[in-house]
């Protein structure tokens, strides 16, 4: 019997997230799946890693996780939810209290941050699909508009091609519904209450206000000389109410709900159970129609407006750096979901000015992600990388085609620490060309809302600009990357600088080889008296399951690394580290035994999973008073988890070490 692979990938990714009673929901976007947990310290994320079919695994704030899969992101996670296993065992994502309690675990002082953002994320994310559909239809219009089938931009076009322009339209002038949809589903509010609210200002009878000809009583409509527009004011209820047109608005329905929300929930606290269907509905509409059509729409325009305005004026005055700018801080703002405040003004600028000025520049930071990806796909080839070249394959793809960046991003990029300055060099002179050919026209300018891939080209003016910038971003970063490589070099055999200071991520077996009989040597990472890890007060250490080493009872409170390396795993209580030396050697520091129940109160962690640290550097501070007073053995245990891999390992132990003293001789 053949095996299923997208089957057994969803049954090991359940596995490794700590099973199904470790999921409290689960929902996707259009790459990665994204887990609500209970607890995301039961988390395996290196061998969420490793399985096939997953690009990465991304930890996130509070009990969250991500598993970024691609394409297929949609099948897998329809396998996760049909698992024998998963039955019943994972809530609704939009059940209330799973929601609440998810927002209540967010830790830091900056959690609304991640709320915030992801209240954006949330909002646009579920429409990645009809708006990547759109984009095709706009593309496939301006390819024959380029090759003179039809005037894609005249208003005097058959009717055939009005009926294709409202097949994309559609999508655009109808996304404030759709936001609002989405926003109050997040929210945790009826949708159709949201879409509704911002449906009434979308409707013939609302338009009608707006024309200056309409002759309905209370109605005053001037020009506004500056934009040459029409600007209307209509009396109602004895109040003046600024008229707008809300079609491609995404500022306003945001704002809505979020006043909304608060206003849905008190409602239903009022009203019992037996009446709620009717009753909070009916004032839900009733309160927030009016609002939203005094206040929160002008105020929403304004808003959207008044940060297009501030773009345009960089993009006017400094269309050099406005053009460096938006390639070169996209590549740090898509990974976090920052990049959405920016994709909002894109619609907001189609809106209001008719054309857009960012999405040109913004082509270049994703060209020079597919180039990174494209010398990814080279070299992996070269090295017969199977595993590699697969993942470069289906990202490239759906980079150039579809114009999304995070199978990149997630699988490739940030896994190799090489690559991001190579692309952003990429960027540099994608945004470069862009800045320096464009600056008499105002910047490469496009008027629709368009994925930039190849499909896209065409909707871009000076197209011709554009297509150079984004060949050049393109190849620069390709050809970057397949030149110096993207992973980190590995020292040979006859290198003289110490094994400590090396940068390599991955030991190949030839490198292993040359480096046997190396000696490392793990410093104290805290202060203390030096005893056997069989002495450990713990039978998995004692018994030397996670390797040979010592236990340290700590006299100072500060925690420093005991070796030069990555940081390979941070538990989210803060309580142990795991440290991969450049020569292979994997160190454990663990603080304190079962203080994972501490849940992270007493510990201040002061680094983070893939950060590079040299040895002495500082990983948490720890109150052992408060561990101490919790009943718990402060005892910091340091072992060599890959001991059996080692030629010896040797602890030092009887005397009372300072931080950084010898506690342990490890020989490759």
């Amino acid at each position: 019997m053949t095996s299923n692979p997208t089957r057994s990938a969803a049954q090991a990714i359940v596995e490794e997230v700590g099973g199904p009673e470790n999921i409290e929901s689960l929902t996707h976007c259009a790459t990665r799946l994204r887990f609500q947990l209970r607890d995301a310290s039961k988390v395996d994320a290196a061998k969420v890693d490793q399985i096939p079919g997953v690009m990465g695994a991304v930890p996130q704030s509070g009990d969250r996780f991500q598993v970024v899969i691609g394409g297929a992101v949609q099948s897998v996670y329809s396998d996760i939810m049909n698992l024998p296993s998963m039955s019943g065992a994972v809530a609704a994502p939009s059940d209330a209290d799973i929601k609440a309690a998810a927002r209540s675990k967010a830790r830091g002082k900056v959690w609304w941050i991640d709320a915030f953002f992801e209240y954006l994320s949330d909002s646009f994310r579920p429409l990645l699909g009809v708006l990547l559909g759109a984009s095709l239809i706009i593309a496939f219009a301006a390819v024959l508009d380029a090759l003179g089938v039809v005037d894609f931009r005249a208003d005097d076009k058959p009717a055939t091609w009005v009926f294709v322009d409202a097949m994309w339209r559609a999508v655009f002038y109808f996304l404030p519904i759709m936001v609002a949809y989405n926003a109050a589903k997040k929210l945790n509010v009826d949708p159709w209450v949201g879409a509704t609210i911002m449906g009434a200002l979308m409707t013939p009878n609302f338009i009608s206000l707006s024309s200056a000809d309409s002759g309905i009583p209370g109605v005053v409509c001037h020009v506004n000389q500056t934009l040459g527009t029409s600007e209307c004011v209509a009396t109602v209820f004895g109040l003046p109410m600024q008229l707008n047109d809300y079609g491609g608005q995404v500022f306003v329905p945001l704002i809505m709900v979020a006043l909304l929300a608060p206003l849905y929930r008190l409602l239903k606290k009022i009203f019992p159970e037996n009446v709620q269907m009717v009753f909070v509905p009916f004032l839900s509409m009733a309160i927030m129609i009016p609002i939203t059509a005094f206040l929160l729409g002008p105020l929403g325009i304004w808003l959207g407006n008044g940060l297009g305005g501030g773009l345009a004026w960089l993009n006017t005055n400094a269309p050099i750096v406005f053009a460096i700018i938006i390639p070169l801080i996209y590549p740090f703002l898509v990974p976090l979901g920052l990049h959405w405040p920016l994709n909002a003004l894109m619609l907001v600028n189609i809106n209001t000015l008719g054309y857009d000025f960012i999405q040109g520049p913004m082509g270049a930071w994703n060209f020079a992600c597919f180039g990174a990806t494209a010398g990814v796909l080279v070299l992996s080839m070269r090295d017969k990388d199977t595993q590699m070249r697969q993942t470069a394959t289906g990202a490239l793809l759906a980079g150039l085609f579809g114009g999304i960046s995070e199978p990149s991003l997630y699988g490739i990029h940030l896994r190799f620490k090489r690559i991001y300055p190579r692309m952003l060099v990429g960027c540099l002179t994608g945004g470069l060309i862009i800045g320096i050919l464009g600056a008499t026209s105002g910047g490469v300018k496009t008027s629709v809302f368009a994925f930039t891939s190849l499909l896209t080209i065409p909707v871009f003016n000076p197209m011709w600009i554009y297509a150079i910038a984004v060949a050049a971003a393109f190849f620069v970063a390709m050809a970057l990357v397949i030149v110096s490589g993207y992973k980190d070099p590995v020292p040979a055999a006859s290198t003289t600088s110490t094994p400590d200071s090396v940068t390599s991520e991955a030991i190949p077996a030839a490198a292993a080889e040359a480096l046997t009989g190396v000696q490392v040597v793990i410093g104290a990472p805290v202060a203390g008296i030096v005893v056997p890890v069989t002495d450990v007060d713990d039978k998995v250490f004692a018994s030397k399951t996670l390797g040979d080493g010592v236990g340290i009872q700590p006299t100072e409170n500060q925690v420093f690394s005991p070796v030069a390396g990555t940081v390979a795993t941070v538990t989210k209580t803060g309580h142990a580290f795991g440290i991969k030396t450049t020569t292979g050697v994997e160190v454990l520091v663990h603080i304190g035994i079962d203080t994972v129940q501490m849940k992270g109160d007493g510990f201040e962690v002061a680094v983070s999973k893939g950060q590079t640290v040299e040895k002495g550097d500082l990983l948490a501070t720890v109150d052992f008073d408060k561990v101490r007073a919790a009943g718990f053995d402060t005892t910091t245990v340091v072992t060599v988890t890959n001991t059996k891999a080692m030629t010896a390992v040797t602890p030092i132990t009887g005397e009372t070490a300072t931080v950084g003293a010898p506690i342990i001789d490890v020989t490759r």
